[in-house]
């Protein structure tokens, strides 16, 4: 089962769960990555607890969670 979750001040918000082996909640899942990624969030994705590597364009549907949160500044 996987995961998308919003960063949020306080927390994460999960915005949905989708299995890998059903088609309907993976597209669900696809719809929900792109709209949050349109609306400026990047996304990374999160294995115990960990945020691996860089921003991911895609939803890997066999990841178990992505997290959705805002580009951080830095230089």
């Amino acid at each position: 089962m996987g995961k998308i979750v919003r960063r949020v001040l306080d927390g994460y918000v999960t915005l949905i769960e989708w299995s890998p082996s059903d088609p309907a909640t993976v597209e669900a899942a696809e719809t929900i990555f792109r709209r949050e990624v349109e609306s400026g969030y990047m996304a990374v994705v999160e294995e115990d607890g960990v945020h691996f590597g860089d921003p991911v364009h895609s939803l890997p549907v066999d990841a178990e969670r992505v997290v959705m949160t805002t580009p951080m500044g830095g230089g």
